[in-house]
């Protein structure tokens, strides 16, 4: 019988990303069933004095048109709108509207609850120690 190994950690946090993400998005069907994981990307890039869809794609590492589907989903759904960018009056800039500044507020507190829980779990040190190793791994990775 061979020896069962540990999951890798890379599996592991991709896991853990993947639940965390789905307590997130739960608070976000609750506010509107239409909103699908996928439009997470968008919501999490998003600068909101706006930002061009080539800078989202990029900042989300996706194609524009990828992206560019998503943004269209989410104004058909009142949650953005595409304005004339005052630097350069031929581009379009993505901003909020008050729906999508609504629905970042149930996702931000979406994410302070599941960070609560967090520091149920691991204890306020244990917490101030993972977001400590994830950030060096942001960085020197």
């Amino acid at each position: 019988m061979a020896a069962t190994h540990p999951p890798h950690i890379v599996a592991l946090l991709y896991e853990a990303h993947l639940r965390l993400q789905d307590v997130v998005a739960e608070r976000g069907r609750s506010f509107d069933a239409r909103v699908r994981p996928a439009h997470s990307a968008v919501f999490f890039h998003m600068e909101h004095e706006g930002i061009r869809l080539g800078r989202l794609a990029e900042k989300a590492q996706m194609t524009p048109q990828a992206m560019g589907e998503l943004v269209d989903d989410l104004e058909e759904l009142g949650y953005l709108r595409r304005v004339p960018d005052p630097a350069d009056r031929r581009a379009k800039l993505i901003v909020f509207t008050e729906q999508g500044d609504a629905a970042l507020r149930v996702g931000y507190s979406a994410i302070d609850e599941v960070e609560r829980r967090l520091a149920e779990m691991l204890g306020q040190d244990g917490l101030d120690h993972l977001n400590a190793t994830l950030m060096r791994v942001i960085a020197d990775f």
